[in-house]
């Protein structure tokens, strides 16, 4: 394989990881405005889950050529950090995190059962992920 040819692979890695990113932040965004109907204990998972999802997606986007396990433990790491930050209360954090935008990045409360949801939305994603690696390997070697 050409380094071009390398290149092309991993910015149609890139470009899909975004494309899963934004389709997983207007899933998320349906069940936190308009999710009205599942119960409030089943929203907030899920849209934990989805935020870690997104997180898994991002750091795809950031390192294609990352193995899943490592990009997987990243974007844990990531949303432990920022779970963890709900901890700290600076007043221009608690300024930022009282934005609609802030709030949907950041949170607002430290919560210990959010860990748990995110395991499930790095779990979930990392399935997504190796099916998809899965797919795209066949598909190479059909056209090889």
């Amino acid at each position: 394989m050409t380094a071009d040819a390398s290149w092309t692979g991993e910015r149609r890695s890139r470009a899909l990881y975004v494309a899963f990113a934004l389709a997983t932040v207007a899933i998320g965004l349906l069940v936190h405005v308009g999710g009205t109907a599942l119960d409030p204990a089943v929203r907030d998972v899920l849209g934990d889950a989805l935020w870690a999802a997104m997180i898994v997606w991002l750091t795809g986007a950031a390192a294609p050529g990352a193995r899943p396990i490592t990009r997987c433990l990243a974007a844990y790491a990531v949303c432990a950090l920022v779970e963890a930050s709900q901890l700290y209360h600076a007043p221009a954090l608690d300024t930022l995190r009282a934005t609609r935008l802030g709030h949907l990045v950041l949170g607002s409360g430290f919560d210990a059962r959010d860990f748990a949801a995110y395991a499930l939305g790095v779990a979930g994603a990392a399935l997504l992920d190796v099916r998809r690696l899965r797919i795209g390997t066949r598909v190479r070697k059909l056209g090889a």
